[in-house]
């Protein structure tokens, strides 16, 4: 029945910063982006490297997400890296703070975190 997901949207505090971020510094491509003034929110679809999209909005006034301690609801967005280490190195030297790399105990593979200007947290998981 399913096949695999579509996008995933996120809402963001600070539409200009947020763009920026998955544009420039993770470094997705712009599909389409819309203003819908009815409801004052901005609407940008981004493609990622698989056919998967990440559909992002800007609503006035929206409550912040509780991430820490860990509440439930979607924990993190998940996204494969040739080289985690190299990764985290590139988003370091663009000020991105990331956490230290640990390696998953059931599979052997490398992974990390970092956050999104909203915090939403992020990982990078090697393929």
């Amino acid at each position: 029945m399913l096949k695999r997901i579509h996008h995933v949207a996120i809402i963001c505090s600070d539409y200009p910063r947020s763009k920026q971020f998955y544009t420039e510094v993770l470094g997705l491509a712009v599909i389409a982006e819309n203003y819908r003034a009815e409801r004052q929110s901005y609407k940008l679809d981004l493609a990622l490297p698989d056919g998967g999209q990440l559909e992002m909005f800007s609503f006035p006034d929206a409550p912040p997400r509780p991430s820490r301690p860990e509440a439930q609801g979607l924990r993190h967005l998940a996204f494969v890296v040739d080289s985690v280490a190299l990764s985290k190195q590139q988003l370091e030297k663009q000020g991105i703070e990331v956490e230290a790399i640990r390696i998953d105990e059931y599979t052997g593979k490398p992974f990390t975190f970092f956050s999104d200007p909203d915090g939403l947290p992020l990982e990078l998981y090697q393929a």
